[in-house]
């Protein structure tokens, strides 16, 4: 099993999520986070310092976002590792309030 960023973190892209990664599973593009499964060691440190709830273990991933899964092992190898907090996107505070939280 491994852990997936889902659709909240796009136009957010905040890193919360990275600075307790025990390892440099997490990679980036201008739009949001994602998960190398491959690199992943199902720790679930992510899950809780995730602002906007982006982030989930794949056995428990609701059905409108098991296509993560795939987005996640697709992108991530090929995209440099995030393994810093940094700023959030420009509007990310905007987008977490639209999204509920």
């Amino acid at each position: 099993m491994t852990f997936v960023v889902t659709d909240n973190c796009k136009g957010c892209r905040f890193t919360d999520c990275v600075a307790v990664c025990p390892v440099d599973c997490f990679h980036g593009d201008g739009d949001m986070l994602y998960i190398d499964p491959g690199e992943c060691i199902d720790c679930g440190a992510c899950v809780p310092e995730c602002p906007v709830e982006a982030i989930y273990d794949e056995s428990q991933i609701p059905d409108d976002k098991k296509s993560w899964t795939q987005v996640n092992a697709e992108k991530a190898p090929g995209l440099p590792v995030i393994n810093q907090k940094g700023d959030a996107l420009p509007g990310a505070e905007e987008r977490k309030t639209a999204l509920g939280f």
